[in-house]
């Protein structure tokens, strides 16, 4: 029964919940609209469509992960599948009421630049595509009419490639003294450029005088660009660009430098336009904006909705904050950075705000064990008195309110319940009419930025593990175990160890990872420490323990299984890659600092479901 009333909740939709189907025909349209609700609501919620999340069971986030673990399987998650629906909804919260502005892209990584990006491959997982085939998505538009994208570092990878001219950026006069070789070069490129400016002006009084002009011209390199006269200027270095341009700025009713990007990147040459008048330089400069926003939205493609978010700096909300960033940022930002401290740093040069409702609900303990939006809704709207109003001015065709896109709906309607319920953004002091705001959330902001701390600094890491209550452990009292055969259940192989070694007389706990692997958890610290040594001492073993290591059985610490996570040694089984983490010729080499704490809560919902598998 439980098991229906979840694919209840999580298919069913108030029809009123019209959300706009977006695809490439439409997008350019949706593109304005899009920006004036950004900037007239105060939150944006984002929710993503991806084409799988893990390949292994312990290869999806688990309780005993540390911050950092975590962010190495949601990075390996982003850059191996993909995106192929993102839901935007700007809102606002006012009272009990909310004002929505939901969009459902739908994104295809196609390359229509011919420039081989965003990409050539990517992962999918049957049971996603399976799901998303129940629900009606549409295979053919998404791949014909999907939008395409590309990030910010491949968007100047690509102009590189293209060689498409750019208007010259503000010259800031230099504060050192020119050198000679500076004074030279400048000299030389403003004689020639007076010079071919004088040959374009002079009149043409006779046919010789034409010919002789001409030549004049052809000596000078004069070119057309479009239909107006240009000369080229050779540089070497963007330190003769700036040179250049200082140069020009004498010459700046007339003349407009135009930027030729090099194929290794930089700037090849300063390409120099004549124009005829300041009615002609201005409309020049105008086509030459035109021409680049253009180019600018033929090479962005979706990532246009992510620079709109990102310039407006609006709150984001999200539930599961890191394996959505993660994934947004591999899409549309840059590749991921190697740690969580990077990229923390580098999403807040992207989104300064971070709004996670997964963390939000963790301040109502039963919410906790929900492991989904609607379920976390329906279980709020039996226990709490916390009416919201929800109101999408856009009115959906028919198709369109049966389609895709309502879970940020969803998202937005549990997060204005959340802070209704947590009195968030309204005081003892203030009126039922405040409107929500960014400030009254600033301790549930960027909650996996609070995990960072220096590098530096050495700390141990609590986990949460799972007991017959939350109960926190340093990672230094945590063993992974494998070797141990099949067939065996968690309490068998609990009593196999009771009678095995004296060291597992003191209280232990013990749970399955996958099939292959157990974490084992010493209450008593410094008793893990103790059985890792006695596990590589097998000469001073003795007992049924010996029998087992002599049976393959192996033992690890926590330090192992993060080296496994650092080093991408993604097996199917856990065991796996702790036997070839131990095998790597620098497992003996002191491993980092763990660092970032975090508490993790682990309960009964989280142990994998081996009927899953």
């Amino acid at each position: 029964m439980g098991l229906i009333q979840k694919r209840f909740f999580c298919s069913e939709f108030p029809k009123k919940w019209a959300v706009k189907q977006v695809t490439k025909s439409n997008f350019a349209e949706s593109l304005e609209e899009m920006k004036g609700h950004i900037s007239s609501s105060d939150f944006v919620a984002v929710s993503l469509q991806k084409t799988g999340s893990f390949s292994a069971p312990w290869h999806r986030p688990l309780p005993f992960d540390t911050a950092e673990t975590a962010y190495c399987k949601a990075k390996r998650a982003a850059e191996r599948y993909q995106l192929f629906q993102v839901a935007v909804c700007p809102f606002s919260v006012d009272s009990s009421k909310l004002v929505a502005y939901p969009y459902n892209y739908l994104l295809f990584p196609r390359d229509e630049l011919k420039v081989g990006m965003p990409c050539y491959s990517f992962s999918c997982q049957t049971s996603y595509l399976t799901s998303m085939a129940r629900e009606g998505f549409d295979f053919n538009a998404c791949i014909y009419d999907g939008i395409s994208y590309l990030s910010r570092v491949q968007e100047s990878e690509a102009k590189v490639w293209i060689g498409s001219p750019r208007s010259s950026p503000l010259v800031v006069d230099s504060t050192s003294s020119p050198s000679v070789a500076d004074n030279i070069f400048s000299e030389r490129i403003k004689s020639r450029v007076l010079r071919w400016k004088n040959a374009c002006k002079k009149p043409k009084t006779s046919t010789n005088d034409a010919l002789m002009s001409s030549l004049r011209k052809l000596i000078s390199g004069s070119e057309y660009y479009e239909s107006r006269p240009c000369i080229s200027i050779d540089v070497c270095s963007e330190h003769q660009v700036q040179l250049a341009l200082e140069m020009l700025r004498e010459f700046s009713d007339e003349l407009v430098p135009v930027l030729i990007p090099g194929k290794s990147g930089g700037t090849q040459a300063v390409r120099v336009v004549l124009t005829s008048s300041k009615e002609d330089k201005d409309l020049f400069e105008r086509e030459l904006q035109r021409l680049e926003e253009e180019e600018n939205k033929k090479v962005r493609g979706f990532r246009e909705v992510i620079d709109l978010i990102s310039a407006s700096q609006k709150p984001v909300v999200s539930y599961n904050s890191l394996t959505d960033l993660t994934f947004i940022h591999s899409k549309f930002i840059a590749p991921l950075p190697p740690t969580l401290d990077e990229f923390a740093s580098s999403l807040r040069h992207v989104f300064p705000n971070v709004l996670d409702v997964s963390h939000l609900m963790k301040v109502i303990g039963p919410l906790r064990k929900m492991t989904n939006v609607p379920l976390a809704i329906s279980y709020m709207n039996n226990h709490f008195f916390a009416p919201v109003d929800i109101e999408i001015p856009y009115q959906a065709t028919e198709n369109e309110s049966r389609i895709h896109g309502h879970n940020v709906v969803r998202i937005s309607h549990l997060f204005a319940k959340l802070c209704s319920i947590l009195k968030i953004g309204h005081s003892s002091t203030t009126s039922d009419n405040t409107v929500l705001s960014a400030p009254a959330l600033e301790e549930y902001t960027n909650v996996f930025d609070a995990l960072s701390t220096s590098s530096e600094e050495s700390v141990n890491e609590d986990v949460g593990v799972w007991t017959k209550s939350t109960r926190k452990v340093s990672c230094e009292q945590l063993v992974f175990l494998w070797g141990f055969g099949g067939g065996k259940t968690a309490g068998k192989l609990k009593s196999m160890l009771n009678n095995s070694h004296t060291i597992f007389s003191k209280e232990f706990d013990i749970r399955f990872v996958d099939k292959s692997c157990a974490v084992i958890v010493f209450w008593q610290p410094g008793l893990a420490e103790t059985f890792i040594d006695v596990m590589n001492n097998i000469e001073e073993i003795s007992g049924p323990l010996r029998e087992m290591v002599s049976e393959g059985l192996r033992a690890a610490s926590y330090e192992t299984y993060e080296r496994v996570c650092k080093l991408d040694i993604w097996e199917a089984d856990l065991a796996e890659s702790l036997d070839k983490a131990l095998e790597d010729p620098d497992h003996l080499t002191e491993a980092n600092p763990i660092v970032t704490p975090i508490e993790i809560h682990w309960s009964g919902d989280s142990m994998i479901n081996y009927n899953d598998l």
